[in-house]
């Protein structure tokens, strides 16, 4: 999972830097005229992206903008980091029964793991019977081993909006181009968070990086992913190594990734982080509780 995480991350920082959509599909409309296809594949090619990009634009991005205006607005103070934090709980509570359904998959295949590894050595001979031993316990079991990245994979397309929208600078023009009817213009927006701290203040934003750092290596850490030590010497042994690597070197990542995007998207990660360490905390009591019990 860290290492998806990771890749996800690399995807979505590569994206994110494309500021300019339009551009984007531009950029593919110069590509396919420098390659010999068809004019009518061209135009369907063209035809496409424009559709993707509008598609973005009227289902992601513009609702995000209004909600985070609206927060901004009618929440007391006008405070820009506030609404941010008040958009984050809100995306996170209705992405809440996905990810607990995701982190109840990951903990049971955590529990799991000794059946697992029995099948390993009954089967290391055959690895079609291996998988196929190996999907009849998740179906026993009820699980999905790729339920654990749907909450990421849902939550990378709100991360990209959210730089998209802040990229922009939030300005008057900005603002009247994509609210909608009912969504009030508040001009100029308070970019002072909490009455103190610049949002784009670069000393502001490395702390922001920093703490949403150390909230990665939390989630990490009690994720349970990191749990089981393999044997020293045996097959599992470098897959051991690179868990312990990667709980060290994917909070940096984070820090570097925040640091480069500002302090709204840090605000935003780190609440997101935090509120995820909480649903771990949930599933964790429960799970482990009812295997206590029994």
């Amino acid at each position: 999972m860290p290492i998806l995480s990771i890749l996800f991350g690399l995807l979505f920082f590569g994206f994110a830097k494309t500021r300019d959509w339009q551009g984007l599909g531009l950029g593919c409309l110069a590509s396919c005229e420098m390659q010999s296809v068809e004019p009518r594949r061209r135009g369907s090619s063209i035809k496409f992206m424009n559709f993707l990009i509008q598609f973005y634009h009227l289902i992601l991005l513009q609702p995000l903008l209004n909600g985070l205006v609206l927060l901004y607005v009618f929440l007391p103070g006008r405070d820009l980091g506030v609404a941010v934090i008040a958009i984050t709980l809100i995306i996170r509570l209705l992405l809440h029964p996905t990810a607990i359904k995701g982190l109840r998959s990951q903990k049971k295949m955590a529990i799991l793991q000794p059946k697992m590894k029995e099948i390993q050595e009954k089967f290391k001979a055959d690895k079609a019977q291996q998988s196929k031993a190996m999907m009849d316990l998740y179906r026993q079991e009820k699980i999905s081993p790729l339920s654990g990245c749907l909450p990421l994979l849902l939550q990378l397309p709100i991360i990209i909006a959210l730089y998209q929208v802040f990229s922009q600078g939030l300005t008057p023009d900005f603002l009247a181009a994509n609210l909608y009817s009912f969504t009030p213009n508040p001009g100029e927006m308070n970019q002072i968070f909490l009455g103190v701290f610049n949002l784009y203040n670069k000393t502001f934003v490395l702390a922001v990086a920093l703490l949403a750092g150390l909230a990665q290596f939390w989630q990490a850490k009690t994720s349970g992913f990191f749990g089981n030590a393999p044997t020293p010497g045996s097959k599992n042994d470098f897959a051991g190594l690179m868990q312990k690597q990667i709980l060290y070197v994917f909070p940096i990542i984070t820090l570097i990734f925040v640091y480069r995007l500002g302090g709204v998207i840090g605000i935003y990660w780190l609440f997101s982080t935090l509120f995820s360490v909480g649903e771990q905390y949930l599933v964790n009591r429960k799970i482990y509780g009812q295997k206590n019990q029994k």
